[in-house]
């Protein structure tokens, strides 16, 4: 199987590229986990990320929100001291914050993954040139999840950590136009082809995310 040249840097990238990344999901749950990862992903390494995942699991009881929610604060200082576990107190009252939100969203539209697929109308958005390597870092799309989230007070959440979502989550198809991926999603997912909008001036290699070219640490979206 061909991949993103992002994807050959170790095993890791490469089994997440070929079975995760950029596959749309509809499980709320799993969706969760996606934005949680970027959110912790913020300033450091999308490898880190993927290496640390089971930890991150283990922390946060497989990232059920319901559950996550309700933690207190010992449940706080128990993920601190948690072998492997990032070091960031912000970062981990931001996510049991978020999975407050999360229950917000769901008894406002059913379920998280029905409010954020309603921004796309259920489809996987392919971007006129994002294929042939025009991947911006942010876009119109991204700009307006960011503001709802932000309103309905989720953290960490600025435009680039939802673009780097968006493609993860398979809400916009980004993979290289040579990526068996990109062809597999296109055909056996439904698909609307847009113009771009709203895309700034810096961009990425074709297929590689937006968090693997842009300094998280200045876009916590608060």
């Amino acid at each position: 199987m061909g991949h993103c040249s992002w994807a050959l840097i170790n095993e890791r990238e490469r089994l997440y590229h070929d079975t995760e990344w950029g596959m749309p999901v509809h499980d709320a749950r799993k969706m969760f986990e996606y934005l949680t990862l970027e959110n912790l992903q913020c300033g450091l390494s999308w490898d880190l990320m993927l290496k640390k995942r089971e930890v991150f699991r283990q922390c946060f009881d497989d990232f059920d929100y319901d559950i996550i929610a309700g933690y207190t604060e010992e449940d706080v200082q128990r993920i601190l001291n948690t072998e492997g576990m990032l070091k960031s107190e912000r970062k981990v009252r931001a996510v049991i914050h978020n999975a407050q939100c999360c229950r917000k969203v769901r008894d406002e539209f059913g379920s998280f993954c029905d409010y954020l697929l309603a921004f796309t109308e259920g489809k996987t958005i392919l971007y006129r040139g994002h294929a042939q390597g025009r991947v911006p870092v942010s876009n119109g799309l991204s700009d307006r999840i960011s503001k709802d989230l932000k309103k309905r007070g989720f953290k960490y959440i600025g435009t680039v950590t939802i673009y780097s979502h968006l493609q993860a989550c398979g809400m916009i198809n980004d993979h290289a136009e040579d990526c068996p991926c990109f062809h597999w999603i296109n055909a056996n997912c439904p698909t609307i082809q847009l113009e771009p909008e709203g895309e700034g001036k810096q961009m990425t290699p074709s297929g590689v995310p937006a968090s693997f070219a842009f300094d998280d640490s200045r876009d916590t979206g608060k």
